[in-house]
């Protein structure tokens, strides 16, 4: 069994020959490192680096890299050793980023030579460091055990070597820079310009000023808009790199980021915020140059990235930033179109001299064929950019994986179940009123670090239809257990663990296929006596957890906790609840993301709305989603409202009574 571990916690080790895995969304330095039992680093023959990447039972990666292998055998250490710590850090000198917090979250695995995963360890919460002390292999009592460290250093590897106790901390620092920066001259190359139509790396443009701005008059055409980000380089030195603002929340609450005030002038960069300081490899082989004049024909996966994966999530990421920015520039160049329309009838009816003969109907007429003429200018370009994008959308959404695909999708029927955590998980898709042909996939990062709320009150669709309360509420809990099925579906056997609440029962007809297939840790916990248990058993585990992490006592935590993911989904609310337990539903959602303890509500919010001010905080704190069409999503980004449709199983399918039976296979072989 796999112990997923947290800051602070340990786990035992029954193997002296390990691989440590370690991965990461950009090119990073692996450096292992023997300590005394104080943990001091007692000289550079002590360090497994780069320049030397051969230490006794140690042997590291020659270069940097996304992805690194560190073989450790614990019997051919000195006996003087008594701890073997795995330091990563950000290369310095390149394009590259310099902090951790400006790229996806390390993770490191410890494993047997035959590949079964130990112990791992996803090192979050990093933010300006550039160096880490990732985890320690260590000595008690004549046994081996693994701790999760995750402890950072602004300073990069000198400080953290200093740190260590080494003497010589500054002059291997720049010894193992040197070799970073000669290994990465070798191997790494920048990937080629490519300027032609279609081109997937989403080169900048200059935004656009009005007359009020210090500009010339907006010319006939779209107008691109000012991006929220201006000039400056999101993740640049001493700035933090802002959350990209995919629609993930409701206008009047559910807000996800803050742009920041746009500045004028300057280049602007819209690719992927937490990408664009990374240095990823050329993309893949495209498809043959367009003939003179036409547009390039798009490829799946030909965005960059260090994986097939990486690269379709970056490209899904370049479909949703092109289809938000071509929209936006032509609701600017129609309101243009209006606004001067309105100043040109506006002008003719305060001159006298126009109301006489035909001069007035003349202009007016003059003012709108302008007008008209400028919007099908606009149309004519958006539906350039949409054609271009629906071929994209062809050919990228049978490519996707299962974690990102739809449920009418091959890659299903296909499914086997994981060895490793995807990047991210479908949950819907997205849409705008000008282009309702373009389905771009909204996708989350895994873990999830805010919970679910499916809204299961009465409301009308974006097609204008209006369905009632029972109808909703099947139907929101049959968007529930999709998407639960599918987190069950993308992590690995063991990882992830379901509980449900249904006070009343009236889910059960919808929990059928969890029910059946037996992936629920137990059977849905019916009446208020099984809300206090499930309740009080999850708080429980987040107190322990947490109590652990911050006391630095996690070698306190029983034997066989289990370490995966839980889902908790709440049917009905708050049906069954009391005081107490609105309260520790509060505090789950508060606390439990941090801890692997996750919430998904299935509730109207006009009903739950009794509580009054308690549930407010838990309302902003989740991602609300609905069961039908909905346009309640919004882009601070552009400012755009996304409609949202569910990702559900299509009717008649068996897909999801397949991808549930290989779930609780595998999940029996693994117990």
């Amino acid at each position: 069994m796999t112990a997923e571990l947290v800051r602070g916690q340990n786990h035992p080790l029954s193997q002296a020959r390990l691989e440590i895995r370690i991965s990461a969304g950009t090119p990073i330095v692996a450096v292992a490192a023997l300590g005394d039992e104080n943990g001091r680093i007692h000289g550079v023959e002590w360090v497994a680096h780069p320049g030397a990447p051969t230490q006794p039972g140690l042997e590291v990666s020659r270069q940097a890299a996304a992805d690194h292998r560190l073989a450790v055998d614990l019997d051919a250490v000195p006996e003087a050793v008594h701890r073997v710590s795995v330091l990563l850090a950000l290369p310095v000198g390149g394009t590259g980023p310099a902090r951790f917090g400006a790229v996806a979250a390390p993770f490191v695995a410890v494993t047997g030579l035959d590949g079964d995963e130990v112990a791992s360890y996803t090192i979050t919460g990093l933010e300006a460091e550039s160096a880490v002390v990732a985890l320690e292999l260590y000595r008690r009592q004549d046994a081996w055990k693994v701790r999760a460290v995750g402890q950072g250093y602004a300073g990069g590897l000198a400080e953290l070597l200093t740190d260590q106790g080494l003497p010589q901390a500054h002059q291997l620092a720049g010894t193992i820079n040197d070799a970073v920066a000669q290994g990465l001259a070798r191997s790494v190359q920048a990937p080629p310009p490519r300027t032609a139509d279609g081109d997937r790396s989403r080169q900048t443009a200059a935004p656009a000023l009005g007359p009020d701005q210090g500009g010339t008059a907006p010319q006939p055409g779209p107008v691109p808009p000012v991006s929220p980000y201006g000039g400056q380089t999101p993740g640049g030195p001493g700035q933090p790199a802002p959350q990209q603002p995919y629609p993930g929340a409701a206008p009047d609450s559910n807000a996800v980021t803050q742009p920041s005030a746009p500045t004028a002038g300057g280049s602007i960069d819209y690719s992927h915020p937490r990408r664009q300081n990374a240095a990823p490899p050329p993309p893949p082989p495209t498809a043959p140059p367009a003939a003179p004049g036409q547009p390039a024909q798009p490829v799946a996966g030909d965005a960059t990235g260090w994986s097939m994966e990486e690269r379709l999530y970056n490209q899904v990421w370049g479909m949703f930033e092109d289809l938000a920015r071509t929209t936006a520039a032509y609701r600017s160049a129609v309101d243009f179109a209006e606004s001067r329309m309105d100043k040109e009838l506006e002008q003719v009816l305060s001159d006298p001299r126009s109301r006489i003969g035909g001069q007035g109907d003349a202009a007016r007429e003059a003012a709108r064929a302008r007008h008209t003429q400028l919007v099908a200018q606009a149309r004519e370009a958006l539906d350039r950019d949409l054609t271009q994008l629906a071929a994209e959308a062809d050919v990228v959404e049978p490519a996707l994986p299962p974690a990102y695909a739809r449920w009418d999708n091959p890659a299903w029927h296909a499914y086997r179940v994981p060895m490793e955590i995807p990047m991210a998980l479908r949950l819907g898709d997205l849409h705008l009123p000008e282009a309702d042909r373009i389905r771009i996939p909204m996708l989350v990062r895994l873990p999830l670090e805010r919970g679910l709320w499916i809204d299961s009150g009465a409301a009308g669709s974006s097609d204008g239809t209006f369905t009632d309360f029972p109808t909703m509420s099947r139907l929101a809990m049959e968007t529930a257990v999709a998407h639960a099925a599918r987190l069950l579906a993308v992590y690995p056997a063991g990882e992830f663990t379901v509980h449900v609440i249904d006070p009343a029962g009236s889910g059960a007809r919808s929990l059928a296929p969890l029910v059946r297939a037996g992936v629920l840790a137990a059977p849905p916990a019916l009446g208020a006596a099984g809300v206090a248990d499930v309740l009080g058993r999850l708080t429980q585990r987040v107190d322990l957890v947490q109590m652990a992490v911050r006391g630095g006592a996690a070698d306190s935590l029983p034997p066989g906790f289990d370490t995966s993911q839980q889902l908790l989904i709440v049917n009905d609310f708050p049906h069954g609840f009391d005081d107490r337990a609105v309260n520790q539903l509060r505090y789950l959602a508060d606390e439990g993301p941090a801890f692997g303890v996750h919430l998904m509500m299935v509730a109207d919010r006009e009903e739950s709305s009794g509580y009054g001010p308690l549930l407010d905080p838990l309302w902003r704190s989740l991602l609300r989603l609905t069961p039908v069409a909905d346009d309640h999503l919004a882009d601070p980004w552009v400012g755009h409202a996304w409609t949202y449709e569910p990702s559900l199983v299509p009717p008649g399918s068996q897909v999801l009574q397949q991808v549930l039976a290989q779930v609780a296979a595998a999940r029996t072989k693994f117990m």
